[in-house]
């Protein structure tokens, strides 16, 4: 193996250049040359191709987003895409492929190497938290203590004016954001899209903290297929069935932006680092999680399905502090 490429897929998390500067300066330290391609799948197959050094990748750890950017790629969805993706790879001599993103990246670095033999490693890339195999992704810290740090902010507010805050936060299709903000923000309530939406019970809820003297009440959903639509419908109903005025703050895309926690750093550091080694090794569908309080390899297989096996867990202990 003399030539590697890094590559971000789907939605940016924070932590991703941290990834990318360790595959970058792993693979140079092992004598490998490294290529960033630009914009992911869809840059691969349009041949944008750049060299790194050390110095591509300075400056960058502490910065959100990705420096050599991503995308989403229909074309490559495709059997003929994936073949025109192996044929630029091999034409500029990769000898490997690191993927960064998640569980739609995955899939597609799974595919890539079921049918062209090409060899792939995946290193976990999203705010959401929600590829199976790992305990946690890259992003997903940051993103909670963004939403975390906005909801105290409006919680002073809220508690200033005797308010009740609907606050709406990413991971449509997955709980983990709202679920972890939920608890840390001391939240009375967190609503999920694919639940029904219960607002005689969230009603009670807020009555029975105004009873025993609660200055406000912060509610958490998560977002749905469309930003706003559930927490305006639940503002909406508030109102309309239960005499309750509230207010809607949607946190949208501040979540993925803002500088990356020292854990993301941490981790995606460890994590770039370990899928250089493993391709090193021979290792050709792999991924990189954490596990057991550690950062090892798997195969990519335990990592192409969502998961959601924690919902129950903590949607309980949220239910019981918010008393």
């Amino acid at each position: 193996m003399k030539k590697i490429a890094v590559l971000c897929s789907g939605g940016d998390a924070p932590g991703m250049n941290a990834a990318v500067r360790s595959v970058v300066r792993t693979g140079l330290g092992e004598g490998l040359e490294v290529y960033g391609i630009q914009r992911g799948y869809l840059g691969l197959l349009e041949g944008k191709f750049r060299k790194m050094n050390a110095a591509s990748v300075g400056n960058t750890i502490q910065h959100g987003g990705t420096v050599i950017q991503t995308s989403r790629c229909e074309e490559f969805k495709t059997v003929e895409g994936r073949k025109k993706a192996h044929d630029i790879l091999k034409s500029q001599h990769i000898d490997g492929l690191i993927v960064i993103g998640g569980d739609g990246s995955f899939n597609g670095a799974h595919l890539l190497h079921a049918e062209h033999s090409f060899p792939v490693i995946g290193i976990p890339g999203t705010i959401d938290n929600d590829i199976s195999g790992t305990n946690y992704t890259i992003g997903f810290d940051t993103a909670v203590s963004t939403a975390v740090s906005a909801v105290d902010k409006i919680r002073d507010t809220a508690s200033s004016h005797d308010r009740t805050f609907i606050v709406e936060v990413m991971g449509r299709r997955s709980p983990a954001i709202a679920l972890h903000v939920g608890v840390c923000s001391g939240a009375e309530n967190i609503v999920f899209p694919n639940e029904e939406l219960n607002c005689a019970q969230l009603a009670n809820d807020i009555k029975r903290g105004l009873s025993r003297g609660k200055m406000s009440s912060i509610i958490i959903v998560e977002e749905g297929e469309k930003p706003g639509d559930i927490s305006y419908e639940l503002k909406k109903r508030l109102e309309l069935e239960h005499q309750l005025q509230s207010h809607v703050c949607v946190l949208g895309h501040v979540q993925r932006g803002g500088n990356p926690s020292p854990l993301d750093r941490f981790l995606a550091s460890k994590m770039g680092n370990l899928a250089v080694m493993s391709l090193l090794e021979g290792k050709t569908e792999h991924a990189i999680v954490y596990t057991h309080g550690k950062v090892q390899v798997t195969d990519l297989k335990d990592c192409l399905k969502k998961k959601t096996e924690y919902l129950t867990e903590y949607k309980d202990l949220a239910r019981k502090l918010s008393i």
